[in-house]
Order: C-alpha cells, then structure tokens, then sequence
C-alpha cells in the first residue's frame, strides 16, 4: 500500500500545479435511504437502546448558508462529506427484532432489511462459530461522496472518517456501559456482494459490542439484497478501488496481532452523552492556553488500548504550543523529543492552516510504518475520535486536519512513516 499513499502525497508544489475543481452538478448526496417497502423504525430517544444507537452517528444541528442547508452529526467528516454509512446486526436485545438493519441517518431511524433467525445470522462472517447477544456492527465506505472533491486521495479519508465512526461506537457503548471490539477481518468480498453494493460502496471494519450465546451454534445466513444508490452521482476510480482490494489480502491480515487489553476510561456518563451530542469541529482558535492537567488527561484517554483484531502500530507526535507549565516543543507517544517554537511550523505543514495547527494549544501528526493500511488508518481515526471525546469533555475545542504536505512532515519530525493524520486542540 506504499504506492498509493505515495501517489496520493501532498506538496506544497502539488497543491498549487493540481487545482480542485469541483463538479457541482455531480455532487453526490451525503444520505443513503432505502425504499418505503423496507419496514423502517423511528428511534425513540426515551428508549436506552435508541438513544445508545442515536449518540453513535445522530443528527445534532443544522446550519443554513447562501449554498443550502448542511445537518451537523455526532461523527465528524472531512469536508463534511460523510462517506460511511452504519449498519449492524442486533440479536437477543429487549425492545428490538432480531435482524440486520441500515441506520437511516437524515429520519433517525433503522431499516430493518433482513430478518435473522436463532440458527443463521452474520456472526460466521465475522469468523463466530456461536450466537452472539446484542450488536455487530459494519461501518461501509460509499467511496464517490469523498472522491468527488478529493479525488484520489479519497480513501484516506474514507477510513480516517470510518476511524471516527468505530471511535463513536465506543464512546456511545459507554453510555451502556459496554466494551466494543473493532473487528478488520471480517469477510468484506462476501458481505459487499450479499448487500448489492456492486463495487461502489464497500465495507471497511467491524465492531463487536456482544457475547456468545453457549451451545447455541449459528449458521452463515445467505440472501441478496437489491443495489440502493447511496450517493446519486457516480465516477469510477481505479487507483481507489485497485487500493481498496489490495487491502483485503489474506497475507496481511494473517501478520496482524490482536489487541486484548481493554481501555480504561474516567467519564462521568451524563457529561460524555452531553459532550458526544454538543461536538463540533473547531474552525479556528485564539491562541488560548491549555492545563498541563488537562493536556495529560487527553494524552491518557487517546493512549489507551484499542481492543482489536488487527492492532497495528500508530505514532503520536505532538507539537506544544500553548500548555501552562510545559516546555515548548515536539514529543512523540509522552517523550521530549525537540525544545523549539514549532507553532508556525506546524500550521505551515497542515497545509498552511495556520488558524488550527499554529493557533491552537497543541498540534498532533499521527504517523505508522505498519502494513495492514486499513486497520492503521482506521486506528489513526479512533485515535482521532477519542481526541474529539477528551477535549471537548474537558471543554477544549478540536479539529481534524487530513491535509498536510507529507514528506515536509516527515522531515520535521524525522521518521519516514506513512503520515495519516493532524489534529489540533485549543482555545
């Protein structure tokens, strides 16, 4: 997968020689809907199980400009595109029917589209010999409401922004509370072609919030489902689609090692649902400072483990601008790299974002030289998810930045890994 993420490499030349010019009239739509004849569900947020399900991808906010109407969601998306769609199947939870459902984003509701029985379900594909109680989730990637304006650089974004939607399964499974294993090796080829998604829409990770069912064996159910358009424009995109295949190789997933640690997080419940509901992207900060308390209470909620069953290694390099009581700099993973005044550097490499990475308290670059590039770019999403989640719990602004000049990253922090992702936090 080095190929593509060098392909798909930003420079300070490259941005500028390779303009983005959008199609407006092939803009693709940022819901996906099945038809009427589906027997669909309206989440009652009085109900525990709908309102755990509402705090993972809900409606929260709506902001009207000259260009339309935009609806703010629990999960952030780059450029507010939001290319993954949720589904899941539940089993032996009170109040709901046995079945596999789409989560219908824009009504707040759940589309039931097949019935399970005590015997079949989808758990062999998530490599379960037994029945499980409670969830399963997929988190799918409908690719062209990204490449539309990111082009080819499009699958990143899918799986940061997929990153995010894991990060919120576990932070909502808190509410329960419950801990929620992310599942990679999954099988994504057959999954996709028993949805109908016809190479448009694939599915990118699991997550596992359940337990087995003893003596209670389940059988690989079977059944196809109709192709729902979820973007209404389409392009095809080879060097995207060929990426996306070659992730799925078997060799690659048979390398990861499992994650079985569990997180051990301190929030009080009605003050995380409040902060999973108020979450917004920062646009910009005013040079405020943060505690050195409240930096190391971040820096612990995004460290811990991730439970999973490909776990590959992501660095966090971070930048210190503005926090009471600590030395200027760069540290990576907690240790003191570099003293140095960094802030402008650090806006200049976010693709001269200079009101987020230079303004803000702290500048984070997430950066991997592991191999299974889904699970790290997932993993580098989580991360990100549990970033929003800490600092805005402790009333500290946060955004996502997918855009830097790559290889200048990698100078300044000096490794040659993959850079996935910058953040910023701040006041």
């Amino acid at each position: 997968m080095y190929w593509y993420h060098a392909a798909t490499k930003h420079s300070y030349n490259s941005v500028r020689t390779n303009p983005n010019r959008l199609s407006w009239e092939d803009q693709p739509r940022t819901y996906k809907n099945y038809p009427e004849e589906y027997q669909k569900f309206k989440l009652n947020l009085e109900e525990q199980e709908d309102n755990f399900l509402y705090h993972i991808a809900g409606l929260t906010a709506k902001k009207s400009y000259p260009s339309g109407e935009y609806y703010l969601r629990i999960n952030p998306s780059a450029g507010a595109l939001y290319p993954n769609e949720l589904y899941f199947q539940v089993r032996g939870v009170e109040g709901k029917r046995d079945g596999i459902y789409h989560y219908e984003v824009r009504s707040s509701s759940l589309t039931l589209l097949q019935e399970i029985s005590e015997v079949e379900g989808i758990e062999p594909y998530f490599g379960f010999k037994t029945a499980m109680r409670g969830y399963l989730f997929l988190v799918l990637a409908i690719y062209y409401r990204s490449s539309w304006k990111y082009k080819n650089r499009a699958l990143r974004y899918c799986l940061l922004d997929a990153g995010h939607l894991l990060g919120s399964i576990e932070a909502a499974a808190l509410l329960k509370p419950h801990a929620v294993q992310i599942q990679y090796t999954i099988d994504k080829e057959k999954l996709n072609r028993m949805f109908g998604f016809e190479e448009r829409e694939w599915f990118l990770a699991g997550a596992v919030m359940a337990v087995p069912i003893h003596r209670s064996e389940v059988n690989a159910i079977e059944f196809s489902l109709p192709y729902v358009d979820g973007s209404r424009s389409f392009e095809k995109n080879e060097i995207i689609e060929e990426a996306y295949h070659e992730t799925m190789e078997t060799k690659l997933l048979a390398e990861c090692k499992k994650q079985i640690k569990a997180p051990k997080f301190t929030y009080n419940t009605t003050k995380l649902e409040e902060t999973l509901f108020n979450r917004r992207s920062q646009r910009g900060f005013h040079e405020g400072a943060i505690t050195k308390g409240q930096f190391n209470y971040i820096m612990e909620m995004i460290h811990q483990p991730i439970l999973s069953d490909c776990d590959e290694e992501v660095s966090v390099y971070v930048v210190v601008n503005r926090v009471l009581d600590m030395p200027l700099g760069l540290y990576k993973d907690g240790a003191y790299i570099e003293y140095g005044d960094f802030a402008r550097k650090a806006g200049y490499l976010s693709l001269e974002q200079y009101s987020l990475s230079q303004q803000g308290a702290v500048a984070f670059f997430l950066t991997s030289k592991a191999k299974n590039y889904q699970a790290l770019y997932q993993k580098a999403g989580i991360i990100g998810q549990r970033l929003y989640v800490a600092a805005q719990y402790m009333q500290i602004g946060c955004s996502g930045i997918g855009a830097y000049y790559d290889d200048e990253v990698n100078d300044f922090l000096g490794n040659d890994e993959m850079v996935l992702y910058a953040l910023a936090i701040g006041k």
